[in-house]
């Protein structure tokens, strides 16, 4: 049927632009979790992408809002905070039989990268940050007839990992203790854990039906372990002058997503997506000396040295397009979406409008190109003191930042038989 037709070609496009769009959402959001190869028609299917990323956030009015650390209002009151990254993609899915479908794949579903620099008056709330993770995953569904279509039932599991950077101007060093300390404290921290995913999916394949909602469940980051290295400040205080082994336990969010797709007329397809993701339990991360391992690890506990300070809101994503097939080699697609910024007073990830798109290829029946881009508009806002639990956060350093871009582009390869 025309319409199954364009799910074979438009489909592929949805892919690519709304996986460049996803590249920008809230939170530690990069990829999310992508598990759309499951419903190819091919019985064997390897696909392997990369989306390059470059954000242009800049900040601007920066302000040393407590100088007792040493007063850098004299630094530069704007920086550029952003880095552009890649995230590679990787999968394989095969059909066991008619009715079950495996895939196993690997991605970075979260991270992020700031670089804001120490010229500026923020460095010793910031001056670089960096959190990677790597997801292996495996995930299968089981389908049967259910009226006019098909029901699936979805479930899988994957193991993640974690790590983390950051580093802030502790203190401003006077000279002569200047020529031998810069003042400069770095956090590394790692860690892993387990998760879980469940879902359903309806499709109606000779009209290009599918509707999906499946859950993605918290990684449990118990064992997050790493240390904070103070041995650029001179040892005049507990901790400084030392490289301290740290411990802590934090939760990578568990998400909601209900996907749909239908064709409208002969080879054109429309779709869309509503995401929900429970960011707002990451607030405030603590961090305590490994040799106090035993007792509780809270933030503004007894043992608290450091902190990964987040106070984030949950994120939801809103997205929708259109997807056409030209010929039997060549399709397109385009997406809009809507971010909501998960930074609520604190922090700078406010909302995002992506506008995204994409060209499919297939040479042959056995392999197919994609090719997908995204401009993406970051709204303005602000970062200063914000008060949860009775604890103060951000009243180190405050800034505003307007409306800056942010672009994307991904490719790639599909090989199915």
């Amino acid at each position: 049927m025309a319409f199954s037709v364009a799910l074979r070609g438009a489909f592929a496009l949805i892919i690519g632009s709304s996986f460049a769009s996803a590249a920008f959402a809230g939170g530690l959001d990069r990829s999310g979790y992508d598990i759309d190869l499951l419903f190819d028609k091919g019985r064997y299917v390897f696909e392997s992408g990369v989306t390059y990323v470059m954000p242009d956030r800049k900040l601007k009015n920066a302000k040393d809002t407590d100088p007792s650390d040493g007063n850098l209002n004299g630094r530069s009151h704007s920086t550029d905070a952003s880095e552009n990254y890649a995230m590679p993609y990787v999968a394989f899915k095969i059909g066991i039989t008619d009715d079950l479908d495996c895939m196993a794949d690997y991605s970075q579903p979260f991270g992020g990268h700031l670089n804001e620099g120490l010229n500026w008056a923020g460095a010793n709330n910031e001056s670089e940050v960096k959190v990677s993770t790597n997801n292996y995953a495996a995930t299968c569904s089981y389908k049967f007839d259910a009226g006019p279509g098909d029901l699936r039932l979805i479930g899988g599991g994957f193991y993640q990992e974690v790590s983390g950077f950051k580093s802030r101007l502790v203190s401003v060093i006077p000279a002569p203790l200047s020529s031998v300390y810069d003042g400069v404290g770095s956090l590394d921290v790692d860690g892993h854990g387990w998760g879980w995913r469940a879902g359903l999916a309806y499709e109606i394949p000779e009209y290009a039906f599918r509707t999906s909602l499946v859950y993605n469940s918290r990684v449990k980051y118990d064992n997050l372990k790493g240390s904070v290295d103070l041995t650029e400040l001179p040892p005049i205080r507990p901790f400084f002058g030392k490289l301290t082994s740290v411990f802590g336990s934090a939760d990578a969010p568990d998400s909601l997503e209900w996907k749909v797709q239908s064709g409208i007329a002969p080879d054109w397809l429309a779709f869309g997506s509503v995401k929900w993701t429970n960011w707002s339990i990451l607030q405030s991360i603590a961090l305590c000396p490994t040799s106090t391992r035993g007792t509780s690890c809270k933030v503004g506990g007894a043992t608290e040295l450091t902190s990964l300070d987040l106070l984030y809101r949950d994120g939801w994503t809103i997205s929708g397009g259109i997807g056409h097939k030209f010929n039997d080699k060549w399709s397109g697609a385009v997406s809009l979406g809507w971010d909501r910024g998960t930074s609520d007073g604190y922090g700078m990830n406010s909302d995002t409008w992506t506008l995204g798109a994409g060209v499919a290829y297939k040479p042959t029946e056995h392999v197919q190109f994609n090719f997908g881009g995204a401009l993406g508009l970051m709204t303005s806002g602000k970062s200063g003191p914000v008060t949860r639990g009775g604890i103060v956060y951000g009243n180190d350093a405050s800034y505003s930042f307007g409306n800056d871009l942010v672009a994307a582009l991904q490719t790639s390869m599909k090989v199915s038989f």
